[in-house]
């Protein structure tokens, strides 16, 4: 059996990123905040986002040249769990993870246009899904030669704040390379967004059909660095959503104490039966080694390509984060009786948002799968 690096590190940055990201996104976005924007178009607060770009978070991962603060992605992980915990859905993974794949595949002039507009607060999306397995490799979105440099022929799936991203970072062929290629929403013909209907109603994500769009050559990235980077923003988008799942899975965890000690059954608090008690401390104790994970993965990731000991790192942290919030979230409805089963019970937030994250970048079974050929002999 092999062996990894389990040193974990928790820098001073990212202490006071989490505690100043906790006080904000719970300021901003209380339970009642969450609902009234379940059925809004966007999802989220144009207001908040720009907040977050005001406070530096969106250029956390992105160089001081480029209008970033240059903390690294590890450090991008706090805050993700912050806004996890507050249920504050925005298009801060997607625009992240946008602005690593330039980062790590683009060239000088694409970095100096995209990553100082993507620190100040313009949207990305990344659009590598072409249907719903992420366990699927295939690319079979094309490039073809145009007579003003190339034609996309395909469509992505699951991408995230499609309807508000001001660019696209799309990963297709051209020939027998991968590439990815820059695609402004402006280039965009009518109706090539079609919104998916998520179980998760705090998300949003659309497909969009890219064929027509013509690209020129320098909003195309190539090179061995495209797959390199491809093969990392799949553990980094992991990860950061195993750090979004681990606060929500805390936020669940609050929500059931605060219940046990309120709800009284045949005149005592349900918080006094052992039935329940044990079922939460195992809640507990799931989301305390999903921030483990988390956290000890950040302090492995970085600009440079993911070691291997990273890439087990993420895959570990998605798989128990995974787990953690579909448990959390199990026990808070059954826990709640006849109403845990209601639209009216935020109970059911924390199962939907569950059945979202486990198939986003992976569930449980397809990481643990991978994990097997990297940690045993």
């Amino acid at each position: 059996m092999r062996k990894t690096n389990t040193a974990m590190s928790f820098s001073d940055e990212q202490a006071m990123l989490l505690e100043s990201a906790r006080a904000f996104c719970a300021d901003k976005s209380p339970v009642s905040a969450v609902r009234g924007l379940l059925e809004d178009e966007r999802g989220y607060d144009p207001a908040v986002w720009q907040e977050m770009a005001e406070l530096g978070w969106l250029g956390i991962a992105i160089p001081e040249e480029f209008g970033g603060s240059e903390l690294g992605v590890g450090s991008v992980v706090p805050v993700v769990e912050a806004t996890g915990r507050a249920m504050l859905s925005t298009p801060l993974i997607g625009t992240t993870l946008a602005a690593q794949a330039i980062l790590r595949a683009g060239d000088s002039g694409q970095k100096e246009k995209w990553l100082p507009q993507l620190a100040a607060g313009t949207i990305a999306s990344l659009a590598l899904l072409e249907d719903e397995d992420w366990g699927e490799t295939d690319v079979h979105c094309q490039l073809q030669q145009h007579d003003s440099g190339f034609e996309i022929q395909g469509e992505k799936w699951f991408v995230t704040h499609a309807s508000d991203a001001a660019v696209f970072v799309v990963l297709a062929r051209r020939e027998e390379h991968l590439c990815y290629a820059l695609v402004p929403a402006a280039d965009l013909a009518e109706g090539a967004i079609t919104q998916h209907l998520l179980i998760d109603e705090t998300q949003r994500a659309a497909k969009v059909n890219f064929s027509g769009v013509v690209v020129s050559p320098d909003q195309v990235m190539y090179g061995a660095e495209v797959a390199s980077s491809l093969r990392d923003l799949r553990l980094l988008g992991a990860l950061l959503v195993a750090a979004e799942a681990a606060g929500s899975a805390a936020a669940c965890l609050d929500a059931v104490v605060d219940y046990l000690n309120t709800r009284k059954q045949f005149g005592k608090l349900i918080g006094s039966y052992q039935g329940l008690k044990h079922p939460t401390v195992e809640m507990m104790i799931g989301m305390d080694d999903a921030r483990s994970h988390c956290y000890h993965a950040a302090s492995l990731v970085g600009e440079e390509a993911l070691s291997q000991d990273a890439e087990i790192a993420c895959r570990m942290a998605k798989a128990q984060a995974t787990d953690a919030l579909c448990f959390a979230g199990d026990r808070a409805i059954q826990f709640h009786g006849g109403m845990g089963f209601t639209y009216e019970c935020d109970a059911m937030l924390y199962m939907r948002r569950a059945q979202w994250v486990q198939q986003n970048f992976g569930d449980a079974y397809h990481h643990r799968k991978r994990l097997a050929g990297l940690l045993l002999d």
